[in-house]
């Protein structure tokens, strides 16, 4: 052969991510079609050069690694879709939105948009949250006559940050559902990390672009500022209650949460008094793990977003089933390129390209936190998707988690760290933060891009320090 096996791993390394950006940068296919064909290319590659990886195995591993994949992450994106767009129609979103800003006050709106975004991108998709908070964020330059940069950058900080970090949005769910991280753990540490990385990319950067960037009040995507200042005042009696707006977070947090407290509970001795109860706990194990795996508890959470949808709307009970039939159409959407991405990413994983990377950056002395930071960065810069970028790097990272000397969450971290970073013209999300925005490439540049990567570093700084206080291994 003209190339020796063990260069292979990068010569498809290489194929894959070159099929990538052609496919969906220059010739801009839908995502999911241009992942399959990558997937399979990557496939005929390896049955060139990987012994036992047979030319049929190209077409039957990638259907394998896709249902995979769609089998750990199908049903949680399918309800957060419900989620997401039943707490935008009701009104939820507002309801939490005016809630913050009430307990931080008006002259403190930079913290009310983050800790808003942050909460919401926690359920509702990126793009979403993005929708909601832009005109807030726009409203709020209106009244002020300042400050839009700050605005728009601690918007994007909350939702970026959750949208890496946090599940059960999709990306972290998927990567910790592909490298089998435990998902109330990986939802601990999640916060842990997203809070001083959205502080540091929100607050701190925000009020500093801030004082060197003055970005005009400008009309974009055909709405005005009267427009957008009438729907962030709409009167509060229209809106569920706080209590009701938040239940799909809560109910969602909690019944995940409590297998991971069970778990936590098995074998430990505590006080007489409570010996009883955690007890009962414990021997309820079953019911516990059923209530909190993530597609039960998922369902659960969008059963009550939509009910509140229905409660708080004028629709007929037919129009209410179709509005929820289009969220899960674009729920469906995203599944479908998520799997596909972790099937892509399957395929370069069975090249040995995560052995090949790790042992050649393991001579520079480069830990496998920090590899797997730098193989989603190097994907992620490429193409452009965080998600597929996370989804690749998983991919390549599961075969090597017995060699992590800390908890398997922390790998999640710094993949949706490497996977956030330097978002530019080949991302959608820099097309939809500059035309929402009404910004100019330059503007967007310098708040949007410089954002995602000064998250991505706060991110992985983060986990370093953290994993090595706390390795939970």
């Amino acid at each position: 052969m003209a190339i020796e096996f063990a260069q292979s791993p990068l010569l498809t390394f290489v194929v894959g991510l070159a099929l990538v950006v052609l496919l969906l940068v220059v010739l801009d296919l839908p995502a999911f079609v241009g992942l399959a064909i990558a997937a399979f290319a990557v496939g005929l590659v390896n049955a060139a050069f990987v012994p036992d990886f047979a030319l049929a195995d190209a077409a039957t591993r990638t259907a394998s690694a896709f249902g995979d994949g769609m089998a750990g992450i199908g049903i949680p994106i399918l309800m957060a879709a419900i989620i997401g767009k039943s707490m935008l129609e009701s009104g939820s979103a507002q309801r939490i939105v005016r809630s913050f800003q009430s307990l931080v006050g008006k002259g403190n709106s930079d913290i009310a948009l983050w800790g808003s975004s942050t909460v919401l991108a926690i359920p509702v998709f990126f793009d979403s949250v993005f929708y909601l908070m832009a005109p807030l964020a726009r409203s709020m330059r209106a009244r002020m006559g300042d400050n839009y940069a700050l605005y728009l950058v601690v918007v994007g900080a909350g939702a970026a940050t959750a949208h890496v970090f946090v599940p059960p949005t999709p990306g972290p769910l998927a990567v910790a559902s592909e490298i089998g991280a435990d998902i109330g753990t990986t939802m601990l540490i999640g916060v842990t990390v997203a809070v001083p990385s959205a502080t540091m990319g929100g607050l701190v950067y925000g009020r500093w672009i801030n004082r060197h960037l003055d970005i005009p009040l400008r009309d974009a995507m055909g709405t005005t500022t009267e427009e957008l200042q009438e729907r962030a005042q709409r009167d509060v009696s229209s809106l569920p209650s706080f209590l009701e707006a938040t239940a799909p977070i809560v109910i969602a947090v909690a019944l995940v949460g409590s297998l991971t407290v069970v778990n936590a509970l098995e074998g430990v001795t505590v006080a007489e008094p409570f010996q009883p109860l955690v007890s009962f706990i414990v021997d309820n194990r079953p019911f516990v793990a059923f209530i909190g795996d993530k597609n039960v508890a998922l369902t659960v959470a969008a059963l009550a977003a939509a009910y509140t949808y229905y409660r708080w709307s004028d629709l007929s009970r037919s129009d209410w089933e179709d509005e929820l039939t289009e969220a899960l159409k674009s729920g469906g959407n995203i599944a479908a390129i998520t799997a596909m991405g972790g099937a892509f990413g399957a395929l370069l994983a069975a090249s040995g390209i995560g052995s090949y990377l790790a042992n050649g950056l393991e001579g520079y002395g480069i830990p496998l936190l920090v590899t797997a930071w730098l193989i989603a960065a190097i994907v992620r810069i490429a193409q452009g998707s965080a998600t597929a970028a996370m989804l690749t790097a998983a991919g390549i990272m599961a075969p090597l988690t017995g060699q992590l000397p800390v908890h398997t969450a922390y790998l999640v971290m710094v993949i949706g760290a490497g996977g956030n970073i330097c978002s530019w013209y080949n991302d959608s999300g820099f097309w939809l933060v500059k035309e929402i925005g009404g910004l100019t490439q330059m503007e967007t540049l310098k708040t949007w891009t410089a954002l995602t990567t000064i998250i991505s570093v706060t991110g992985l700084v983060v986990v370093l320090i953290v994993s090595s206080i706390l390795p939970l291994a």
